[in-house]
């Protein structure tokens, strides 16, 4: 993988992976989707009959997964109230473009021909994106670092922790896919820039 970079001609913007790095950003966009639409949004119930008609009943509490929980961050900390409603009237439809964004990758992967089980060695996917797709999944490589760096606990300045991990420790392995990922999502800001 050479990263993200602009076709001089047709001006989109291009990268080829291989089966093995297709198929991994498939999954982790997969798992992003999952989770983005498997923990229960508990609605609060809308005693307004117009609230009712525009379905304003999202939910009002954090979520219970610390992932969701720094994609959907409180925006009133100081003000339960307020962020309970800012929360009902705005997580759903975040959550729903962040599903949308993580799904425009798989299919993207897919349509280049990546199968739906990847039994071929050397194979390559081609891929390439107009403007707005490519920066849609530019916002879902920032929604995956994240989740990646939730889960792994990474935390500004401790290079050296994640350094200092012998290569078989699964989560050297696991900050090497966050750092990747961080790759691309720089190689493909470049390629956006470049005109």
């Amino acid at each position: 993988m050479t990263g993200f970079a602009r076709h001089r001609r047709s001006g989109r913007v291009i990268a080829a992976f291989t089966g093995f790095e297709a198929d991994l950003l498939r999954s982790l966009a997969s798992q992003l989707v999952e989770l983005l639409r498997n923990e229960a949004a508990v609605p609060q119930d809308a005693r307004d009959p117009f609230e009712a008609l525009m379905d304003f009943g999202g939910p009002t509490t954090e979520p219970e997964d610390p992932v969701l929980r720094r994609l959907f961050p409180t925006a009133y900390p100081g003000d339960e109230e307020a962020a309970a409603e800012f929360r009902r009237y705005t997580e759903g439809a975040l959550r729903d473009g962040k599903a949308a964004a993580a799904a425009t990758i798989i299919d993207a992967l897919e349509e280049a021909g990546l199968p739906a089980e990847l039994t071929e060695d050397g194979l390559m996917i081609d891929v390439e994106l107009d403007e707005p797709t490519a920066e849609t999944w530019l916002r879902s490589f920032t929604d995956l670092r994240l989740a990646l760096a939730t889960r792994l606990g990474i935390e500004d300045g401790d290079e050296a922790v994640w350094a200092a991990l012998p290569d078989e420790d699964p989560r050297s392995q696991a900050h090497d896919i966050y750092e990747w990922i961080g790759y691309l999502q720089e190689t493909l800001v470049d390629a956006l820039t470049q005109r």
